[in-house]
């Protein structure tokens, strides 16, 4: 029970990676509050399964762009499980749509640049007073954030390289108060972002070419965010760390 009696918000926590770390963190201990923006059904699915496994959880809805929901998000936390956070977990992101630079406008960039780096800014803003010292915050980049990412996402891999800037400058701004600022940088996971904007043959390809021969399973990127969050990694703040098979060195 490594997060044993923490109090953990996962955003984006309902779905594909970040149920997984949903559970992940329950299971190890913590209480979690799962949040979501439109997909109600997959939150209330993730809380049953924590619950029923004798874990503590709450879903609880709020546009992570919003500063009005991100507040509402806090105050429920603070209403199911006290005035403490100990973990926060910025998951909320996505690649939209594809579009090359001819067919993209202003009002789609900056919806892009919300949902990946505003979403993680005011998470990070609204939860930080609630931390004390041994606390820890693990963001959401991509291996798109290192390479460019692929035709059509340069909105998108903007977006997460400057999250990995983002969490750098926590790292710093905050370590003098013990709190720890990580992201991780996942490649190929097979989950609902691949299925909706990736081609099949484009990821048999990618996978082929990985030196591990696949793509990454959601339950593997949970695993290292947990690590992160525990007290093994207790020296460790401002990294951005790649899981991708072996497909990108950084």
């Amino acid at each position: 029970m490594k997060l044993k009696d923490k109090v953990a918000i996962v955003t984006g926590g309902g779905r594909d990676i970040g149920r997984a770390v949903s559970e992940r963190l329950a299971a190890e201990g913590a209480a979690v509050v799962v949040n979501y923006c439109n997909g109600a059904d997959s939150a209330a699915d993730t809380v049953r399964s924590i619950t029923a496994a004798g874990g503590r959880a709450i879903a609880q809805r709020a546009d992570m762009t919003n500063p009005a929901d991100v507040t509402a998000l806090v105050d429920a936390t603070k209403a199911a499980f006290g005035e403490q956070v100990d973990l926060l977990v910025n998951v909320t992101g996505g690649l939209v749509a594809r579009k090359l630079l001819a067919d993209m406008d202003a009002d789609f960039f900056s919806h892009v640049m919300d949902l990946n780096v505003k979403s993680a800014f005011l998470a990070t803003k609204a939860v930080v007073p609630l931390m004390k010292q041994g606390s820890a915050i693990v963001n959401f980049s991509s291996q798109a954030g290192r390479d460019g990412g692929g035709m059509g996402a340069s909105a998108y891999a903007t977006a997460k390289g400057a999250v990995m800037t983002f969490t750098r400058a926590m790292a710093k701004e905050l370590g003098p108060s013990g709190i720890r600022v990580n992201a991780v940088c996942p490649g190929m996971i097979s989950t609902s972002f691949h299925d909706n904007f990736t081609k099949a043959e484009v990821r048999r390809n990618v996978a082929g070419s990985t030196p591990l021969r696949r793509e990454g399973q959601a339950k593997e990127v949970a695993d290292l965010v947990t690590y992160l969050l525990s007290d093994e990694a207790t020296f460790v703040t401002g990294a951005c760390i790649d899981i991708n098979g072996g497909s990108f060195f950084s």
